[in-house]
């Protein structure tokens, strides 16, 4: 398993997991995730025998980025580093993927002196995969909030990092 930065070359693997697991994130063009590249603090891939097997993009407070969730944070915590999407192949999970790139952006977090690591999941529909990956992981519930019309909960979590 290598973890590393995402490249461009990426970018059809990168969407083609984010097509897999839409129903937990939010579709994402080939011009959005260009975008999201340029403006992300964190966006490194895995990679298993030379395929890009899972992805991880955050944002720091003051980037160019309109999601609710991400706004919601930025109301509230003048530093954060903001977890927009983690997906891992379907194949390799339980394979301890998201938890090395949960490890590394922890690090990543405590180096550039980030306060706090937050992110979010559906808990409406429910997400409970999701929900004890990241009780494990050390982070608590800071608020919800409705989306897409009132046909979707959002836990909005948050874990302290240590300086």
């Amino acid at each position: 398993m290598m973890l590393r930065d995402a490249r461009r070359d990426d970018f059809a693997a990168i969407l083609a997991l984010n097509d897999e697991s839409v129903q937990f994130t939010s579709a994402m063009s080939a011009e959005c995730l260009d975008a999201l590249h340029r403006a992300a603090a964190y966006h490194k891939v895995v990679e298993i025998d030379g395929e890009v097997v899972a992805f991880l993009l955050a944002f720091r407070e003051g980037a160019p980025y309109d999601s609710p969730n991400y706004l919601w944070f930025a109301e509230r915590y003048p530093q954060f580093l903001y977890i927009d999407r983690i997906v891992v192949a379907p194949a390799h999970r339980g394979a301890r993927v998201g938890i090395a790139l949960y490890d590394d952006i922890i690090t990543f977090a405590a180096a550039s002196g980030v306060p706090w690591l937050t992110c979010e999941f559906d808990v409406e529909p429910p997400n409970p995969a999701s929900m004890k990956f990241h009780e494990r992981m050390g982070f608590a519930e800071v608020g919800t909030q409705w989306l897409a019309g009132g046909k979707k909960r959002v836990s909005l979590q948050a874990r302290a990092i240590a300086r």
